[in-house]
């Protein structure tokens, strides 16, 4: 069987993490935070875990994470 190759953007917005979860950055922490409260600043700062239907379909992008 020929090897199977990752899905090279997926490979750049996702890790996995020891226990088999998928780490994710937030949307909107990039440029234009004058427009957003604090609270939404500090919330995107933090790693979010995708969800386990979300998560299923990442790993077929990402076959030996």
């Amino acid at each position: 069987m020929t090897k199977l190759k990752t899905k090279r953007a997926a490979a750049k917005r996702f890790s996995f993490t020891a226990t088999g979860k998928i780490k994710r950055g937030h949307a909107n922490h990039r440029h234009n935070f004058t427009g957003q409260p604090k609270s939404a600043k500090m919330r995107h700062r933090k790693i979010g875990y995708l969800r386990p239907g979300d998560a299923a379909l990442v790993r077929l992008m990402m076959p030996y994470g």
